[in-house]
């Protein structure tokens, strides 16, 4: 089975052929990260249902939890209002999305004048990215 490609075309793409994604918990809507999808990566998710993004420091295509087995199952993508920002509603294999070894990539909050870390690492990194 082949997928019509032409609800790619009605993405806003940047200069750059990408687009920012939101990754949302699909069962409490918690933000667990935002990343970057170029075409394949956005077609390659909606066609194998696990998430794809493109990776702009090391300019090739990221399959969450290639490393770290952190996969996320796509339940759900939607495009907001001006076409130009995805979002997936994902399960998130592990439970954990941060490469800190946190839940969420957005664990740091403002406090008057600094950023303090409110979520708890839920394992060390050292552990999820074997070096080697």
């Amino acid at each position: 089975m082949t997928m019509n490609e032409n609800w790619l075309d009605e993405i806003k793409w940047t200069a750059d052929g990408l687009v920012p994604a939101i990754a949302q918990d699909a069962q409490d809507g918690a933000i667990l990260m935002v990343a970057w999808m170029n075409r394949e990566a956005l077609e390659l998710t909606a066609r194998n249902g696990r998430a794809v993004y493109w990776s702009r420091s090391r300019k090739k295509l990221w399959h969450k939890g290639e490393e770290s087995g952190h996969e996320q199952v796509v339940k759900e993508i939607r495009l907001d209002c001006d076409n130009d920002v995805i979002m997936l509603q994902v399960e998130q294999r592990g439970g954990i999305a941060c490469h800190t070894g946190r839940r969420s990539c957005f664990f740091q909050r403002l406090e008057v004048d600094h950023w303090v870390s409110v979520e708890p690492v839920l394992k060390d990194p050292d552990a999820i990215y074997k070096k080697g």
